[in-house]
């Protein structure tokens, strides 16, 4: 047992953080038209600075990656001045912040991105369920398969969005490859079934999320985050071996200078666990944060036992703006209010009181 606890610092990148304990990217829908993070954003996050780091809501890098409504973006000018505004806000509370970046791919829907394109996935693959969109619920369609020659454009809007994150004010960058969205997409099994050489191999399935890795670490040689899912079957996911496949994935990234290896653990469809995420952790050499139901109790021990460097917490922060602060001091925790999670006002936004 280490004497470290979630209340110590630790250094990730070239940053150091007061806590390990981060608060998770969630998708709050409250962005202005055109995606552009508006005040009252700068108000959600700059409330919940108290956090060793901030990982935004994740963030499409393009208009074609968007996959729900009132997302923010950061591939305009507009985006970047509102961006501004949350990241200057969120260090003036003397906190940091990373945004995450991410394109949604097959979790999408005509109604959504520019002249009702059809999204884009690794492979014409229709996954189950319905998207959100600005009529209603829709169910998804069939995705059309990228062509080899598109794949070096979607790449550079990773690594415009990058650039724009530097320009916003950012501290770093989370490369969102989890949960069923496009990179997601590419590393699993059941979503990608190409015979080219972005399909088929472990190696092959990777190739997309280490090119965008390649490009974004031109703009960041440190500051890169990266996630993974490796079971989780939200967005209609699957893959045949994901022990062996995330075992792989997870030692190629070793090769890699990254901030932080940040791993959902779990299915939040199921809530189940049936890989040994410690053994995934001893495979990575460098900074690991846990993410998936944690409480105060399971984030001690986690940190206390090896099993993570930093812990994750959604919902938690989401309804306790100081939640270091309870945890610390062993203070009672607000009940979230699931109705105000997905768009709105304030309400459930920047209302929930301090302790």
């Amino acid at each position: 047992m280490s004497e470290i606890d979630l209340f110590s610092p630790v250094t990730i990148g070239d940053l150091k953080l007061s806590n390990r304990m981060v608060m998770a990217p969630m998708t709050r829908n409250r962005a202005a038209e055109g995606c552009v993070p508006q005040d009252i954003n700068a108000t959600y996050y700059a409330q919940r600075a108290s956090a060793g780091l901030i990982i935004t809501e994740a963030s499409q890098v393009s208009e074609e990656g968007i996959g729900y409504p009132a997302t923010p973006g950061i591939h305009n000018e507009e985006q970047v001045a509102g961006w501004k505004k949350i990241t200057s806000a969120v260090h003036n509370n003397d906190g940091k912040i990373f945004i995450q970046l991410w394109f949604c791919g097959r979790i999408s829907h005509p109604d959504l991105l520019p002249g009702n394109q059809t999204p884009v996935a690794p492979s014409a693959i229709q996954p189950e369920g319905e998207a959100i969109t600005f009529e209603g619920m829709k169910p998804f369609v069939m995705p059309r398969a990228l062509e080899t020659s598109e794949m070096a454009d979607i790449v550079q809007q990773y690594k415009k969005a990058a650039q724009m994150a530097k320009d916003a004010g950012f501290d770093g960058i989370e490369v969102h490859a989890a949960n069923g969205y496009l990179l997601d997409q590419f590393l699993r099994d059941g979503s990608n079934v190409r015979t080219d050489e972005y399909g088929g191999s472990p190696e092959n399935r990777m190739r997309m999320l280490n090119e965008v890795l390649d490009a974004v670490s031109e703009v960041w040689p440190e500051n890169v985050g990266v996630r993974l899912s490796p079971e989780n079957s939200f967005n209609s996911m699957s893959d045949s071996e994901p022990k062996a496949h995330f075992s792989y994935f997870i030692e190629q990234l070793n090769r890699r200078k990254l901030a932080y290896l940040h791993v959902l653990e779990g299915d939040m469809m199921t809530q189940s666990r049936t890989l040994d995420y410690r053994a995934l952790r001893d495979l990575y050499d460098g900074i690991y944060i846990a993410n998936c139901g944690y409480d105060l109790e399971r984030g001690q021990s986690s940190i206390a036992d090896g099993d993570s460097d930093l812990v994750a917490y959604g919902v938690p922060f989401l309804a306790n703006p100081d939640l270091v602060h309870r945890f610390k001091n062993g203070l009672p925790l607000n009940e979230a209010d699931q109705a105000t999670f997905y768009g709105g006002d304030e309400t459930g936004y920047t209302d929930y009181p301090f302790a």
